[in-house]
C-alpha cells in the first residue's frame, strides 16, 4: 500500500510535468532558454496536477450517470487526493516549501477553461470528452514525468518517489482507455 501510495504521487507529479511540457516548451520558445526546475518547482507543478484531476473527477462526479465513468472518477478522487497527501507529508519532512511557477499557474489555469468546457456538456458527450481529457492528460504527465520530472528532481528521495510512481499512472491510463472503449457510441 505504502509503494502504491508513492507511486500515485510520483505519477501525479509525472502528469503535471507532461502538462507543464506544452507550457515549457511555449516559454522556451519564447525565451529561447528554459530555466531548470527546482525540487519546490516540482512540488509545486505535484500538487497542481494531482489537484487537477481531482477537480475534473470531482465535475464527473456530479455530471455523469454512467457507473463506469464515476467509479473511474471516484478513483481518480481517492488516488490523486493520496497522492496530494503523500506529496505534503515528503514536503515538509524535506522543509521544501512548494514554488508556484508558470508552468504550475498555467496548468492550473488551462485545466480550468477544460473543466468549464466539459462541464457545458451532458450525458454521452460529457462522459466522452471526460475520458478523452483522462486519456490526453494521463499520457501527458508519464511523458513529462520521464523526460523532466524525473530528470529535474535533485532530491534522491523525490526523484525515488517519481521514478516509483510510473505504474499508477500507467494504470490510470489504462483504465481510462478501457472505460472510454467501453462507451457506446
Amino acid at each position: 500500500m505504502r509503494a502504491f501510495r508513492r507511486s500515485v504521487l510520483v505519477a501525479l507529479a509525472a502528469v503535471s510535468l507532461t502538462i507543464l511540457g506544452s507550457a515549457a516548451h511555449a516559454a522556451a520558445t519564447k525565451s529561447r532558454a528554459t530555466p531548470a526546475l527546482t525540487d519546490a518547482n516540482i512540488a509545486a507543478i505535484v500538487l497542481a496536477a494531482n489537484t487537477i484531476d481531482i477537480d475534473s473527477a470531482h465535475v464527473a462526479l456530479d455530471k455523469s450517470t454512467n457507473d463506469a465513468v464515476k467509479a473511474f472518477a471516484q478513483q481518480m478522487v481517492t488516488d490523486h487526493t493520496s497522492v496530494n497527501d503523500k506529496a505534503k507529508a515528503l514536503a515538509a519532512k524535506l522543509s521544501l516549501t512548494p514554488q508556484p511557477n508558470g508552468t504550475s499557474r498555467s496548468l492550473l489555469s488551462t485545466s480550468k477553461a477544460k473543466r468549464a468546457r466539459m462541464a457545458r456538456l451532458t450525458g454521452a458527450a460529457f462522459d466522452k470528452a471526460y475520458l478523452d481529457n483522462e486519456i490526453t492528460y494521463h499520457q501527458a504527465v508519464i511523458d513529462m514525468l520521464n523526460k523532466k520530472l524525473v530528470p529535474g528532481a535533485k532530491n534522491a528521495e523525490l526523484k525515488d518517489l517519481l521514478t516509483s510512481v510510473q505504474p499508477a499512472f500507467d494504470a490510470h491510463l489504462q483504465h481510462a482507455k478501457e472505460t472510454r472503449a467501453a462507451l457506446k457510441e
